[in-house]
């Protein structure tokens, strides 16, 4: 299986998570962290249900691999998410030493790695992280697109 074969696999994984988000009413975004080839964290969108607007996919997903390792340090670690991360969740990312996010759609409104903000690109970090963004975007965004159009 080849590089791109691998990333299509994790994100598939965080698709389903997505969906779960959508079935409990949540915005359909879903994340994954993989670490060694296992996945060690996993996460949905779930603010509205758990009353705590910090429940977004990837912040669940940290803490997920943070309470099975036991450490808040997660290097050399992958992230795999539905959609480009807002301010809060790029900035966890780097808080646990992330090494690479790989996201599905963009996100115009509030996307950080490209669409509103480049913060990957920023020097005044002490950490650094690869990008790579575009994995099933099309899946992610007809996800969200669908969820939004059953609630208007």
């Amino acid at each position: 299986m080849d590089h791109d074969q691998q990333h299509e696999v994790w994100m598939r994984e965080a698709l389903a998570l997505a969906q779960s988000a959508a079935e409990q009413g949540e915005v359909p975004v879903g994340a994954v962290l993989v670490l060694n080839g296992e996945i060690v964290g996993r996460g949905w969108n779930h603010p509205i249900s758990g009353h705590d607007p910090t429940a977004h996919a990837e912040i669940m997903a940290l803490r997920d691999a943070a309470n099975r390792l036991g450490n808040y340090r997660l290097g050399g670690s992958a992230l795999y998410v539905t959609i480009e991360p807002c301010t809060m969740c790029f900035g966890a990312l780097m808080h646990a030493r992330v090494a690479t996010l790989v996201y599905g759609a963009r996100e115009p409104r509030a996307g950080v790695c490209g669409s509103q903000l480049n913060l990957p690109e920023q020097t005044f970090y002490n950490h650094s992280l690869e990008v790579l963004g575009g994995v099933l975007a099309d899946q992610s965004a007809a996800l969200l697109k669908g969820f939004f159009a059953g609630r208007r």
